[in-house]
């Protein structure tokens, strides 16, 4: 299989970078042999990867979505794109992970080029994918709305590692804190986390809010308040360090095609607080709490709930390390290979 690993050579290769590096590692184990490939080099290079080259970037891209070529020439018996820079993979087949519709729903989460790119690429999906693998059931519904075959559709859950604990986090001092881990971005709701966490400052006056992630588009929040803690984009360490100390972490989102940082935390028994909005409620379940999209009072409830209640606290991190069990790589590279035998079999 000839997996397209452009992401991984982007500036910020972000959560979709995560999956490619996770499918590299796992597929192999459910017996997929990966042929990695882009154009340009990652910072470390998968294994067996194919440099396809000049033009880079965003020039490639343009060429795949609007002629169709360069074709991949690369060993395979299919071509998997984990996004939507859909290359032509020539007479084989083409499978098609779609995280999520937001460029549709949300189209000021992107710049006009970023949703005019990203349509390029679902229209592509419709018309030449063999097999579309995504995240959760709510992005298989939002597909289905869109068009796309449902099935071809594979729900694939990601999976996650809980790795021992990394090198202390950035924010040294004793304190109790809020996190919230992301690309900062409207889509994210931080400007509803931040409208909860100052209405609760006068009776937790030591709390503070971190806010782990790179600036996404879009006019950006404002985390200049007292107790807000800015800390852009974080090692894997930190980040691990960072969900370990949490009272909670909270993902406010308006949109989500499945919420990595939810099923990350839940991991390492950090209780999560998180809006009852497209697919959050799904990958939480009742291992967390939901509240409405855009409700400061609802969500500073739930955060003052998590921070008033020690047993709380504690039943909600052991509902979420047992529910995060159900999420692993294995079964997920299990379910990538079933969607490339059916891509096959058609």
């Amino acid at each position: 299989m000839a997996l397209h690993v452009g992401q991984l050579v982007q500036p910020v290769p972000g959560g979709i970078g995560r999956y490619v590096e996770h499918l590299v590692a796992h597929l192999p184990g459910a017996g997929v042999a990966v042929t990695p490939f882009s154009a340009g080099t990652p910072p470390r290079p998968p294994a067996r990867h194919h440099d396809l080259g000049q033009p880079h970037g965003s020039a490639r891209y343009e060429l795949w979505h609007r002629l169709r070529r360069p074709v991949v020439r690369v060993p395979g018996d299919l071509v998997h794109a984990p996004s939507l820079a859909v290359p032509p993979p020539g007479r084989r087949p083409l499978v098609v992970t779609v995280h999520d519709v937001a460029f549709l729903r949300h189209p000021d989460s992107l710049t006009g080029r970023g949703v005019a790119f990203h349509r390029r690429g679902l229209a592509l999906t419709r018309r030449e994918a063999a097999a579309v693998v995504v995240p959760s059931r709510f992005v298989a519904g939002e597909l289905a709305a869109e068009g796309v075959d449902p099935e071809r559709v594979h729900v694939v859950h990601h999976g996650v590692d809980a790795p021992p604990f990394g090198r202390a986090h950035r924010v040294e001092d004793a304190r109790p804190y809020l996190l919230f881990v992301g690309t900062v971005e409207p889509r994210k709701g931080i400007d509803v986390l931040v409208e909860a966490y100052r209405a609760l400052r006068p009776r937790h006056p030591d709390l503070r809010l971190v806010v782990a992630g790179a600036a996404g588009w879009g006019e950006p929040p404002d985390l200049s308040h007292h107790g807000v803690v800015p800390l852009g984009g974080v090692d894997d360490a930190t980040l691990d360090a960072l969900y370990r100390g949490a009272v909670a972490t909270v993902l406010p989102s308006r949109y989500e095609g499945f919420g990595m940082p939810l099923l990350e935390a839940m991991a390492r028994g950090c209780p999560v607080i998180a809006t009852d909005s497209s697919s959050l409620p799904e990958v939480v379940a009742d291992a967390g709490l939901l509240v409405p999209v855009g409700d400061v009072d609802a969500l500073a409830g739930a955060i003052e709930r998590v921070l008033d209640d020690m047993e709380l606290r504690w039943a909600l991190g052991d509902a979420g390390r047992a529910r995060a069990a159900r999420f692993t790589w294995s079964a997920s590279a299990a379910g990538h290979r079933a969607a490339y035998e059916a891509a096959l079999a058609a």
